[in-house]
């Protein structure tokens, strides 16, 4: 039987293996398709094969990997119509939070949003799919932070789990030289306290690379 102590220690190392694994999923590190096995997870992590099968369990869950009869663990390889669901998913909850959030939208936000497209096109710039992707990924999420909607922001965001390495492809894709042209209309938008130009930007963003996907 585990004491409460040990019972805690094992909580502590399976999420920590789920959320470093979460991490680079939903950040690009992992290209569509990628097998992982849990003997390489358990050796990464310095881990036993228990707290790496419950944090794949958990990502399984979550539509980030994809647990097929035989045990094989690999990132998932999204259809089209996959890809058009979670666009579309990203839409419309994305384009809810930014409108909650625009009445808490004050200058110290609009500011830390600026500084964020700073570092996107830094990593532009620099031709970093990941770091781009995660701070893409963070100015998002600073703005919705101020939708003060937390159920729906952890939608979102096991949305973009489920997109990661997607999003990843995508940039390849693109080969894209500038930061987000509808960054700085959302940014404007915010200023302006217009809800109708915010919500067309914000859709816009979310939604007009992964319609690349399917074209």
């Amino acid at each position: 039987m585990l004491t409460t102590r040990t019972a805690e220690s094992h909580t502590a190392t399976h999420d920590r293996v789920y959320r470093a694994l979460r991490s680079r999923i939903m950040h690009g590190e992992m290209a569509p398709g990628q097998a992982l096995t849990l003997r390489g997870i358990g050796k990464e992590f310095g881990v036993s094969m228990t707290p790496a099968r419950e944090a794949v369990r958990r990502l399984a869950a979550e539509g980030a990997l994809s647990l097929s009869s035989s045990g094989r663990v690999a990132t998932p390889e999204l259809t089209r119509d996959r890809i058009e669901e979670l666009a579309a998913l990203r839409a419309l909850l994305e384009v809810e939070l930014a409108s909650r959030a625009l009445p808490r939208a004050h200058m110290a936000l609009i500011e830390r949003l600026q500084s964020i497209n700073m570092t996107v096109a830094e990593m532009v710039t620099k031709r970093d799919a990941v770091g781009y992707i995660r701070s893409n990924l963070e100015f998002h999420r600073t703005l919705y932070l101020r939708a003060q909607a937390p159920a729906m922001l952890a939608m979102a965001e096991t949305v973009w789990l489920q997109l990661g390495p997607t999003m990843r492809a995508l940039y390849g894709r693109l080969r894209r030289t500038e930061p987000p042209h509808y960054h700085r209309l959302i940014i404007a938008a915010l200023k302006a306290g217009d809800e109708p130009g915010l919500r067309l930007a914000v859709r816009s963003d979310v939604t007009q690379g992964l319609r690349l996907l399917v074209t």
